[in-house]
């Protein structure tokens, strides 16, 4: 029973008071003045009575009413209901202040001078119970007594109301009356456990809807904060009353405010979880909370800050919750769709619904806690039940460890109130424990159907309103109200009168007296047993991934544990890597558990050494892949193993498991072993009790099997034991309670123990244990054991830090022992174990620890002598001839990075890791080892990369899947697109590994370019460079000596300016210690005159360099395309064009230009010097090539400085005041550029004047005839190159090399009317070419200059001008460096990744690599078509070094088929990249001064451009992809000196241009790559693309969208059995070395002949060549097998083509039954599908060309050079025309003897010529077969070769002499015979 009212108090305005202009309340009266002893008064009612504040109004308020909750210091919540009313007061009443405070209130100051203000007043009633319907009632019946002034005394209703006893559960009713006439019933609830809750609920889901509320509720269980707004107060404790409701079985622990005083609002910032509710009048108020959810009831919304993380309920839940609550709330949204919607489907009544909604929150919690009683651990049963949660256990077995939400539940108060009250296995039972016992089954085979939930919501919903209202409802209420005109017209109200507080009391002790007399009430309270439900282990998590495969994974893991046990360690170990991966699972963790536990005898197993091993090795695997939570089932069931599993190491001495398996987490962690120890300790009471009730019986039942459904749980036996508790005598009590205590104890000392056994490491002087973890634990008061450190050397004092750290042993057992001290206080003062059984363990302790450290020191002496384990031998590196070691090996292993070919997940068994040791050597960094997987384990894997080539470096810590150890390791990343993470081996001692990365640094970059490996090969081990050594080539010397002093000299007599570039700075500059001051002077003003020829400036002694310079191959090149000779006077004939100038041969004019140079004849040098000032770098336009068919000339120089564009646009017959000198120069620059256009045939052909009729002669005088529908295509190339909005999409081409054009919409538009002057602004004829006459009406530039956009804002356009400029936006060398980073990324990823935004494709589109391919082809295909149509172009980008470089050499490749031949393309880098002073070295930061500047691969950038035509142009070049390749890892990996420094000029100055012919000082090392490429070339056909063949005088077309183009597999390959395959020596080597292994007896039986070829593995070239490859190859062995001088592999395929081709010629039609492989056939069929292409446009007859064509392919026709001839112009061998050919003994003229030659029948000259050996390109001899008269069997003559067979000789007879002949033998002999006859007859 308790009272239905504590106090009643009459709270009015305080006159005299006011605080800071504030009105406050105070109490006026309250009854009883006597605190209760059971609830003492609450503080603090005036505030809550005003939320708002008290205020005075200038008008009546209507009453109001609400309740307020507040919490005592006790945590009871006191409800207290506050009636406020309104009464008048007279100003008369008020002093001074208070009229002016009523202006504030309102601001209408006529108001202000009414007679009366108001004031509040407030009744209320102070409960302890809630029921607000009755204190509604009860306060408005005071009130009506008070104004309607009824006959009945105030202070009797107010006594019977302070004395009315009403029952606070058990479902009765009670009728109360307070004496006015008035009566009520009070119904209270059947079961007080749960929560009342009338219609809060709904409401609060009306207000807020689903979505908000799931939030709030689960914001509420995390404990985050909650602020509820609303103008209403009463909507606000209704709405935090409803949250807590649904709560239910948890209880809200936290502050719960459901209405804050507007004075309490700092309260707000409180750091603790809270529910309050405040009036929307403070909003403003709330707004900057950062960390508060704000629910405003009124808005219907819920507000989450931004750092606010709510978690949800796990799915499925969260769906099936939603679902549910919407079918409650929204029935009608099911059949909404329906065609025929049911008749009712309103919701129910708002009391029902408010039950339905609490009903799917006790179904959800149902779900979410179900089982948790199996989780409960009891401790101690008398005298109280002690119980403790499990958390781990319950997470893992629900499978949710990784749920964030059930996790915080967990973990949060309201849970641990939920685990104490619910935990008593003894106690009356409620609605949820009967739903979480009994209904678990029934809701998990109805959760997926949500009607079957919905009923069953029903019911639950059926109980919970039957709990509240258990009778139908009564209408017994009589309570009066104030009369409504009393209501209204209270003007002369009087206010509400002071009490009789004696008459109030008297009530109060007449009823006090009463009840001491009443028999006392005994409410029988109902105990019983919980339920405890199924048990969790039924519960099948849906959601656990279950692998697939995990039956056959514990498969592998029980027969791995039976093969150790029984020895067969061979078995075991062939397991172990897939049981360690099978680990991974929680699965196979647990079997690992259960079979180890099945080889223990009396908790022991004694192992030999390898048995141990690989059981430590699995322990440590299951402990170290778990999460932090899932380890504790894991662990726990490993701690009783660790104890048992051990080895004999010496007499006496045994090593334990636990020894081995001390590096984990999880034994650091206090819940771990709280959670073990209750564990343990519940199994021991409950075994104590099984005992003392005799029910051994149902022992041996469970050992036989039979009964083990009747086990019973702790829960019940405690159940039971409580009980019986009060029948039990003392005595017995007693007993029972000692032998607990006496249980817990022993298990306290057990538990030092093993916590000493596992935290002492085995070596205790390293002093490792809890330091590293440095583990602060959740729960811990102090962190103190993780400063390992003592102040006073009690055990006890485990609270003091003395911040001094000492490496004693002492050290780490101090620290253990505090950490058991703290576990022993912690578990004993929960598990009431007594004060003098605490103090002996803390005694017993130390001890405990010093003993096992004494045990520890013995085995760990003994464990060193152990022989350590096998590690793989280390196999040494194969070196390049003059390559040297410069660290030897250093043992690591290789680590799988993003590449997932190695690993094993496309299949196979995984390569990587690998373990085996780094080399770094003067040149490369090579890791060579075997794999860790024992299946591939004979396999030898093997990364290395070129030192130079070295991008990236940064330290990685690394784990290894095989043992727990985290090592340092570093991630090496090289542009040759290799990548290599390797760990340090535990051997290497960490200061080693700093060692390897200063000398990495030092070789990656060198002080100077003489420190790189091209210079210092072969120069034993000296890796620092010195300068002094005398240089062997005198000359050269002398050249730079002079270069030097001339540079001097002129720099005496010139106007000097400053200039940006500073070419890189040499360190030490020894000789060249003048250069300095030049380094930062450009030449400007006039060289005099006698300077202007070699002969006068170069001493005789420096002729012969400069000579060299001549021989340059560039010369050649310009002769060959006629741009002029070098003839010894340097007058010339003047009817060439262009001349060959010498202006730059001292490298004064541009320092980066070559040193001669093609300008136009009429320029005298003088102008040159003068013009190169308004170019960057002094890199004006020089003529690189020559069209041979339109004569048009390709330019290139650097874009304008700044001052020279707007000169230089300037019209030229503008006026000009003063002749400026920039007036000057670009009237200069001018007349250069005319002078270029002048040299044009077809302009000089024009007289100069670009008039209408000369232009379209010349136009059509031009070779080819489909110029004119050409035309068009330039006009959209250019403006998609400049970006216009138009498009013309070109269709028409010329012999199939063309593709179609679409505007990239790249680049912005800019100047469009050059673009659309070009394509022709009338619509095109259908073809594509626009009509005739428009044609004619187009003005086309002799002279396009490709600029840079960026730098020609501002120049104007002038028409007269022959030139036209087309601006473009570059790529910038920063874009190319970024893309280049994000390219390897993209193809070498450090880590495997499985976003989806980070996949191969994704990250190689974002590197935008592609994309900048497509930009630098688009622009050389634009020049290209302009180059082909007859105008010249000059490239003008950039400081005409990188993009201006890549242009020009793709436009040249395009254009010219010579450069898409071996020569060829050597002439053009050399010629183009070398000469013109690409800034390799910078570029590619090869030494310490360009070491900031980074990486930019612009040369790689061309390779790949290259790399797309071959794609597209298969049989157009002589050179293979193979060969771009080598050249695109060569030209970083500074192996040749070809691709180092920058110019010409610093070659010059280091010596290294002209590498003298005869003094090589070790003939194997090549300097140059293309020396060493044609070396190659003659052994092997790796470099040769057997599908050339090329087409005379083809331009090539390329398309360059970015969906044609293909992503190099040059950066994606790798070849792990060998390294890269671009150092061919080293590949010799290798597979010689395997020869010679292979030849040993192979006693393993019989092999397979069947071999996997490993995409990453193995080199598929080698393992699967090509068909020809493998003919030649065959070939060739064989030669061998029978002791033939095998052939060159050239010669033979030369051979094999020739007769293809005669074969063809003797058909009358191509035909595709001769050999398809054979390429001129292949370019037969092509030319005669091209033909048809083409014809088809135009219309001519096509047999005519078929046949011409065809016969150009066989035979070269006069007037047109065949290819042969253009192929071979520097290479004499005319291998086409020979038809046999082999070694025959020729005897020599009298008395000389028999000498073997080299014979060539050439079928084709009718001859027979011999050579001194194959090899040789001088003929010796010639015998014409004409003169031939017979050739006959011959016999031995004197001096013939020995043993040699005599049928092997035969003569030759000419009309001159007899020729005496041997070959080999008899077979070759009549073969020869054969040949030659075949000659004479056909002849």
């Amino acid at each position: 029973m308790a009272r239905l009212a504590d106090y009643f108090l009459v709270v009015g305005y305080d006159l005299d008071k006011r605080v800071e202009g504030e009105g406050q309340g105070r109490i006026l009266q309250r009854f009883p003045e006597k605190d209760w002893e059971d609830s003492p008064f609450p503080q603090g009612i005036e505030l809550f009575c005003q939320p708002s504040g008290w205020q005075l109004v200038p008008e009546r308020q209507p009453a109001s009413f609400f309740v307020a909750v507040l919490t005592d210091i006790n945590s009871d919540r006191h409800y207290c209901a506050c009636f406020t009313f309104w009464e008048g007061l007279d100003n008369s009443q008020l002093p001074k202040a208070e009229t002016s405070e009523v202006d504030e209130v309102d601001e209408e100051p006529a108001v202000v001078q009414s007679a009366q203000v108001f004031a509040p007043k407030s009744l209320v009633l102070v409960s302890r119970l809630d029921h607000t319907e009755v204190f509604r009632n009860c306060l408005g019946l005071i009130y009506t007594v008070h104004v309607d002034g009824l006959s009945v005394p105030l202070e009797t209703v107010i006594g019977n109301l302070l004395t009315c006893v009403i029952p606070i559960a058990g479902g009765s009713q009670r009728t109360i009356t307070l004496g006015a006439g008035d009566r009520q019933v009070i119904q209270t609830p059947i079961d007080d456990s749960l929560p009342v809750s009338g219609s809060s609920v709904a409401q609060l889901f009306r207000q807020l809807g689903i979505v908000n509320v799931l939030y709030l509720f689960c914001a509420a269980l995390t404990e985050h904060k909650i602020l509820f707004l609303s103008s209403s107060y009463q909507r606000l404790t209704d709405a935090c009353r409803g949250l807590l409701a649904i709560m239910f079985p948890l209880k809200y622990s936290f502050t719960y405010v459901p209405i804050l005083p507007g004075k309490l609002l700092e309260v707000l910032s409180t750091p603790t979880p809270f529910i309050i509710g405040v009036n929307s009048f403070f909003r403003s108020e709330t707004q900057e909370l950062l960390d508060v959810i704000i629910a405003d009831l009124d808005g219907g919304t819920v507000t989450i800050p931004e750092c606010v993380h709510i978690s949800l309920l796990p799915e499925p839940l969260l769906q099936q919750t939603q679902t549910a609550l919407s079918m409650v709330l929204d029935p009608e949204l099911e059949v909404a769709d329906h065609a025929f919607p049911p008749t009712s489907t309103q919701p129910s009544a708002l009391k029902i619904q408010d039950k339905e909604i609490r009903a799917v929150f006790l179904w959800l919690f149902a779900r979410l806690f179900q089982g948790y009683r199996w989780c409960l651990h009891i401790i101690r049963i008398h005298p109280e039940p002690v119980i403790r949660f499990h958390k781990a256990a319950f997470l893992c077995q629900r499978a949710l460890t990784e749920d964030d939400f059930l996790m915080k539940v967990l973990d949060g108060m309201a849970f641990a109130g939920f685990v104490s009250e619910r935990g008593p296995p003894y106690r009356a039972t409620d609605l949820f424990d009967d739903l979480v016992a009994n209904h678990v089954e029934r809701i998990r085979q109805e959760e997926a159907c949500p009607h079957k939930v919905m009923n069953h919501v029903k019911e639950l919903a059926e109980q919970l309103f039957k709990n509240e209202n258990p009778y139908p409802s009564v209408a017994m209420h009589k309570v009066q109200r104030p009369s409504e005109n009393r209501q209204n017209t209270a003007q002369n109200q009087t206010p509400f009168p002071g009490l009789d507080d004696v008459a109030v009391q008297l009530f109060i002790d007449h009823a006090a007296a009463k009840l001491k007399t009443a028999p006392p009430v005994v409410k029988a309270e109902v105990k019983g047993m919980v339920p405890s439900g199924p048990p969790l282990g039924d519960i099948v998590d849906r959601n656990g991934n279950v692998m697939a495969n995990s039956a056959r994974r514990l498969e592998v893991v029980r027969n791995c544990i039976t093969y150790i046990f029984e020895n067969k360690m061979l078995e075991a170990k062939k397991l172990m890597p897939a049981v360690l991966r099978a680990l991974k699972g929680r699965a196979a963790r647990v079997c690992l558990t259960q079979e180890l536990n099945q080889h223990v005898l009396q908790n022991r197993a004694v192992l030999d050494d390898q048995q141990f091993d690989y059981i430590v090795r699995m322990m440590n695997c299951t402990l170290q892949d778990c999460s932090h939570i899932d380890e504790h089932g894991i662990a726990a069931a490993l701690l009783p193993l660790v104890t048992a599993f051990c080895r004999k190491l010496g007499a006496g001495i045994t090593q334990f498991a636990y020894s081995c398996v001390q590096e984990h987490m999880v034994w650091t962690t206090m819940q771990f072993w709280e959670a073990m120890f209750y564990s343990d300790v519940q199994n021991h009471i409950r075994a104590l009790y099984l005992e003392t009730e005799g029910e051994q019986q149902n022992h041996s039942e469970q050992q036989d099997g039979s009964g083990s459904g009747r086990q019973i749980s702790a829960l019940e036996l405690a159940s039971e034991q409580n009980r019986l508790w009060p029948t039990l005598s003392k005595e017995m009590q007693a007993e029972r309670v000692q032998k607990e205590e006496s249980t817990v104890f022993s298990q306290a000392i057990h538990y030092a123990n093993r916590m000493s056994y596992l935290l002492l490491p085995l070596d205790t002087s390293k002093n490792r244990l809890l330091r590293s973890s440095g583990l602060g634990d959740v729960e811990s008061v102090s962190n103190s054991y993780v400063t390992n450190s003592i102040a006073g050397s009690m055990a006890e004092s485990y609270d003091t830090e003395s911040g001094f750290e000492d490496a004693e042993s002492s050290d780490v057992a101090n620290s253990v022992v505090r950490f058991i001290n703290r576990f022993v206080d912690k578990v004993c003062n929960e598990s009431g174990v007594t004060n003098e059984h605490l103090k002996a363990l803390h005694t017993m302790i130390p001890d405990i620890v010093q003993m096992h450290i004494e045990t520890l020191d013995a085995v760990h002496r003994e464990s060193k002598r152990l022989p350590p384990i096998q590690k793989p031998k280390l196999l040494r590196p194969t070196l390049l001839p003059g390559e040297e070691l410069v660290m030897d090996a250093m043992r690591v292993h290789l680590i799988p990075d993003g590449r997932e070919e190695a690993t094993g997940v496309m299949g196979g068994p995984p390569l990587l890791p690998a373990e085996g040791a780094i080399f770094l050597t003067t040149y490369r960094l090579i890791f060579k080892g075997t794999p860790t997987d024992p299946l591939v384990g004979e396999q030898v894997v093997t990364r290395s990369f070129p030192i130079a080539s070295l991008t990236k470096e940064k330290r990685i810590s690394v784990t290894l899947p095989m043992d727990q150890y985290v090592q340092e390791g570093l991630q090496l990343r090289s542009s040759t697109f290799q990548l290599m993470k390797i760990a340090f081996d535990e051997e290497v001692a960490s200061d080693l590994a700093e060692v390897f990365r200063k000398h990495m640094h030092k070789l990656r970059y060198p002080q100077h370019v003489q420190g790189t490996f091209a210079f210092t090969v072969g120069q034993c081990g000296k890796l620092v460079v010195e300068h002094k050594t005398k240089d062997k080539n005198q000359s050269l010397k002398t050249l730079s000596k002079n270069l030097v002093k001339s540079a001097k000299r002129t720099i005496g007599r010139q106007y000097v300016t400053r200039k940006k570039y500073s070419p890189p700075t040499w360190e030490n500059r020894s000789s060249f210690q003048s250069e300095l001051d030049e380094d930062e002077i450009s030449v400007s003003e006039e060289v005099d005159q006698s300077s202007l020829t070699l002969s006068s400036t170069i001493r005789s002694s420096d002729r012969q360099t400069m000579s060299n310079v001549v021989e340059r191959a560039c010369c050649r090149d310009y002769q060959r395309l006629g741009l002029g000779t070098l003839s010894n006077s340097l007058t010339r004939s003047k009817n060439e064009p262009f001349r060959i100038s010498t202006v730059n041969r001292m490298y004064t004019v541009c320092r980066s230009y070559p040193g001669l140079l093609i300008v136009p004849q009429s320029i005298p040098d003088t102008t040159i010097q003068r013009i190169c000032r308004c170019y960057r770098q002094n890199r004006f336009p020089v003529v690189c090539w020559r069209n041979s068919r339109t004569k048009a000339v390709l330019l290139r120089s650097a874009g304008l400085h700044a001052k020279g564009v707007v000169g230089f646009f300037k019209s030229p017959n503008a006026p000009a005041a003063v002749p400026s000198q920039a007036d000057s120069t670009s009237l200069e620059q001018e007349k250069y550029l005319q002078a270029i256009i002048s040299s044009m045939p077809s302009y000089s052909e024009n007289s100069g004047r670009n008039t209408l009729s000369g232009f379209t002669s010349t136009h059509m005088s031009t070779s080819d005839s489909s110029d004119k529908l050409r035309q068009p295509k330039i006009g959209a190339l250019m403006k998609q190159v400049m970006g216009t909005k138009e498009d013309a999409p070109g269709t028409f081409s010329r012999g199939g090399k063309w593709g179609s054009i679409r505007g990239s919409g790249r680049l912005s538009a800019y100047n469009p009317d050059v673009g659309t002057r070009l394509a022709g602004k009338e619509s095109p004829q259908p073809n594509g070419g626009p009509s005739e006459a428009l044609f004619l009406r187009q003005q086309k530039a002799y002279l396009y200059i490709i600029g840079d956009k960026a730098q020609l804002k501002g120049g104007k356009q002038d028409s007269f001008q022959q030139w036209e400029v087309v601006p473009i936006e570059v790529c910038d060398v920063r874009q190319v460096k970024n893309s280049f980073k994000k390219l390897m990324k993209a193809c070498v990823p450090s880590s495997p990744t499985t976003e989806p935004n980070m996949s191969f494709q994704r990250c190689l589109e974002e590197s935008e690599w592609m994309a900048l391919l497509h930009r630098v082809l688009q622009v050389s295909v634009l020049v290209v078509e302009l180059l082909d149509t007859g105008s010249s172009v000059m490239v003008s980008l950039e400081d005409g070094w990188d993009v201006t470089t890549q242009v020009v050499s793709l436009v040249q490749l395009l254009s010219d088929p010579y450069y898409r031949t071996f020569d060829g393309f050597r002439l053009l880098v050399e010629k183009e990249w070398l000469s013109f002073g690409h800034r390799f070295s910078h570029r590619g930061a090869q030494t310490l001064g360009s070491q900031s500047s980074g990486f930019t691969p612009v040369f790689l950038q061309f390779l790949d451009c290259v790399h797309q035509i071959h794609l597209q142009f298969p049989m157009e070049f002589e050179f293979s992809q193979y060969y771009l390749k080598f050249l695109a890892y060569h030209y970083v990996s500074n192996r040749f000196r070809t691709f180092l420094l920058d110019s010409d000029y610093e070659r010059i100055e280091l010596g290294v241009l002209y590498e003298e012919k005869g003094e090589r000082r070790s003939p194997q090392v090549c300097k140059s790559v293309w020396d060493y490429i044609d070396r190659l070339n003659k052994k092997t056909p790796i470099f040769y693309n057997y599908m050339f063949s090329p087409e005379d005088e083809e331009v090539l077309r390329p398309y360059t969208f970015i969906s044609n183009l293909k992503v190099w597999d040059f950066y994606m390959e790798e070849t792990l059995s060998e390294g890269p395959s671009y150092d061919w020596e080293l590949r010799g080597r290798q597979e010689r070395v395997a020869e010679e292994t292979a030849e040993k007896p192979d006693t393993s039986g019989p092999k397979s002949q069947r071999r996997i070829v490993w995409p990453c593995y193995d080199s598929l070239s080698k393992a699967v060549p090509d068909a020809i490859t493998k003919l030649l190859q065959d070939l060739q062995s064989l030669e061998a097998e029978l002791g033939q001088t095998s052939e060159k592999w050239k010669d033979t395929w030369d051979k094999i083509k020739t007769t293809q081709r005669t074969e063809a010629k003797l058909e009358s039609k191509p035909s595709f039954s001769s050999s398809l492989l054979m390429s001129s056939n292949l370019s037969h069929q092509r030319r005669s599908q091209g033909v048809y292409l083409q014809e088809s446009g135009v219309g001519s007859s096509i047999n005519l060309a078929l046949d011409c064509e065809a016969s150009a392919t066989s035979t070269p026709v006069a007037g047109r050079p065949s290819t042969s001839t253009l192929y071979s112009q520097f290479q004499s061998t005319e291998s086409e025309n020979r038809s046999f050919e082999g070694i025959l003994f020729k005897k020599g003229a009298l008395l000389k003897p028999w000498k073997p030659r080299w014979f060539v029948l050439d079928k084709t000259k009718h001859q027979l010529r011999y050579y001194e050996s194959r090899q040789d390109k001088e003929c010796k001899g010639v015998i014409e077969l004409a003169d031939v008269e017979s050739v006959i069997p011959g016999t031995p003559a004197m001096g013939a070769p020995k043993n040699i067979e005599e049928k092997a000789f035969f003569d030759l007879k000419t009309t001159k002499r007899v020729y005496n002949f041997c070959a080999q033998d008899s077979l070759n002999a009549q073969l020869w015979m054969d040949s030659v006859q075949s000659c004479l007859s056909d002849a």
